[in-house]
């Protein structure tokens, strides 16, 4: 039987032998053996393949014997040879992890990790003592150290760079990375090879392939397949009974055993929300949560779900793409992500790498048709299960009696309800899940609100399948955290006796608008004031102001500070226009 790196027809060094040797797959995935190649012959690539495809060790084998075979004996320590750019610290760090084992048997080269968590300084620091040969970073965090001035000169050590690789473009450009992007190709040398990974291919993908690619060559494994997500990925929804999503879930993860699970949620809110209620309402499955608003947080958290053997892990799209958590058997989905193509990135965190898997989404009846749509869209089938969950009642109480007793939880639902909404007006399919057609009632009841927020979207609701508790003070609902509590009891007293809440900023109530030509008079009337005013000031000459031989006069230079300061008084909304223009003598 022929070993994987014998199938790409190219030679490769030794130890990157040993080291593809140590991750025990049989072949290489038709990503790796179309790009393998191509990238070690000197060819700029644009990639484009199904997640879970092993993109990584695509860029990872041919980046190494790329540097091996360079003519020099050693690579210097604050010589960079590779940069890769990741759109999230998360998938910087799995590259770094993957490219770690590689390493250990592959010598002369070093790495460094530039991702945010740690202080510029830090890395300063680190990049100093130990230089980087291969760089993996964020874009926003190497734009930095590109931009800084210090001891440290990131542009003479980029001189030798051998190879750059844009891992998972697509995303880069979708999180607003394109100035940062700009910035960083500005400071590369242009004889270099590129690599562009993505799963998908957009607009401004194909601007940046424009720009900073030459002649490339294009390698895609996902166009002609029949299905975009993996064959060992079994694809599955559920039009949940009363309309009450939590009470599905809850039924799904404990009937059928479900070990280890991705629940997608919609808003980093419903995250920090539901994270409050699951380890109360589903006994015997660890929580974790995480959001992208997290930072420093995530890496820990994402650790911790890694080692877990069971667990429920609540999350937003910022672990949609990439990520790669082998024993993840189940991916859920609350609601339909915000872009149909999200709903393959999501999908594509389980069945990775020739393992088996599967995905649940949830649906409303009135969403029912988004089945069909993303099977013509994004070439996904789903097959129906049933809803096993009963009556929701008891779970509405208990939501409610939680909130009851911590105001941080029922300010958290209110949070969560507003964002989950509003996330929803912004669908990009809003043709099929219209806002308009959401049972806001229902939806409030699953979130267990004690009462229904004030916001745009429920103007013209009439309250239908939502019981606003009766007998409860809203204000008397206390914190847990004492400090906190005490701290509201006395903006409570304060505002019980002015009306106001202490550090509340006071809704400014604009002034009543005017009919268009009394408003067009007043406009002349403060020209024609103006243009008196400076007459007076440019007396004789012409009209031009006599001046001292010596320049301006004390006078002169008096009036100049008192007008200034009148105008950074006007500009700081210290004094109105009014007083402004009958101070400045224009009134």
């Amino acid at each position: 039987m022929r070993k994987p790196w014998e199938q790409l027809g190219v030679p490769l060094h030794e130890e990157i032998q040993k080291g593809i040797k140590s991750f025990n797959f049989p072949s290489m995935t038709p990503i790796q053996a179309a790009t393998i190649p191509q990238l070690i012959n000197k060819k700029d690539v644009v990639a484009e393949a199904i997640t879970g495809s092993g993109k990584t060790l695509a860029f990872l084998i041919p980046l190494l014997e790329i540097l091996k075979r360079r003519q020099e004996d050693k690579w210097r320590k604050h010589e960079i040879g590779a940069l890769i750019i990741s759109p999230t610290r998360e998938l910087a760090l799995q590259t770094k992890e993957v490219l770690e084992q590689l390493l250990k048997f592959v010598s002369g080269l070093t790495h460094l990790l530039l991702v945010g968590g740690n202080s510029i300084e830090e890395d300063l620091t680190t990049f100093k003592q130990n230089g980087g040969n291969i760089i993996i970073c964020t874009p926003g965090r190497f734009e930095d150290l590109l931009s800084r001035k210090t001891d440290i000169n990131f542009t003479t050590s980029l001189k030798s760079l051998e190879i750059l690789i844009l891992d998972e473009a697509d995303r880069l450009l979708d999180y607003g990375f394109q100035k940062s992007i700009d910035t960083i190709l500005s400071y590369l040398p242009r004889q270099r090879r590129t690599g562009l990974f993505s799963a998908t291919q957009t607009k401004q993908l194909q601007d940046l392939i424009r720009a900073g690619l030459r002649n490339p060559v294009l390698v895609s494994v996902s166009v002609k397949a029949k299905h975009s997500t993996p064959e060992q990925l079994n694809n599955y929804y559920i039009v949940t009974n009363h309309n009450n999503k939590l009470a599905a879930v809850l039924s799904f993860i404990e009937n059928e055993k479900v070990h280890k699970a991705m629940l997608f949620l919609p808003t980093c809110a419903t995250v920090d929300y539901w994270s409050g209620i699951f380890p109360h309402v589903l006994k015997d499955v660890p929580v974790l949560a995480m959001h992208g608003k997290m930072k420093d947080k995530r890496k820990k958290i994402l650790e911790r779900f890694k080692n877990l053997s069971k667990g429920l892990l609540l999350c937003t799209d910022v672990l949609a793409r990439g990520i790669d958590i082998p024993e993840v058997d189940w991916v859920l989905q609350w609601d339909p992500p915000a872009n149909a193509s999200a709903f393959v990135h999501r999908v594509g965190r389980t069945a990775r790498q020739g393992r088996e898997g599967s995905s649940l989404i949830f649906l409303l009846d009135t969403e029912e048709p988004y089945v069909h749509f993303i099977e013509k869209n994004q070439r996904v089938k789903l097959e129906p299960l049933e809803d096993t969950s009963t009556t929701t009642s008891p779970l509405v109480e208990t939501l409610r009696n939680l909130q009851k007793t911590d105001r941080d939880l029922m300010e958290k639902a209110t949070r969560a309800f507003v964002s989950h909404i509003r996330a929803y007006s912004k669908h990009e399919c809003s043709l099929l899940l219209k806002v308009k057609e959401l049972p806001f009632g229902d939806v409030a009841s699953t979130y267990g609100l004690l009462q229904l927020p004030k916001m745009p979207e429920l103007k013209n609701f009439d309250g239908g399948g939502f019981v606003t508790e009766e007998g409860v003070d809203l204000n008397a609902v206390p914190y847990k955290d004492k400090q906190r509590e005490a701290v509201r009891r006395q903006k409570l007293e304060v505002y019980k006796k002015t009306g106001a809440w202490p550090g509340r900023k006071v809704k400014v109530i604009k002034k009543e608008t005017e009919a268009w030509s009394v408003s067009k008079q007043k406009r002349a009337e403060r020209k024609e004031r103006k243009l008196k005013r400076k007459q007076v000031k440019d007396e004789g000459g012409g009209g031009k102001k006599k001046r001292k031989k010596g320049g301006i006069s004390e006078q002169e230079m008096s009036e100049l500070a008192e007008d200034i300061a009148l105008m950074k008084k006007l500009k700081k909304k210290k004094i109105s226009e009014d007083e402004f223009e009958r101070k400045f003598g224009v009134a």
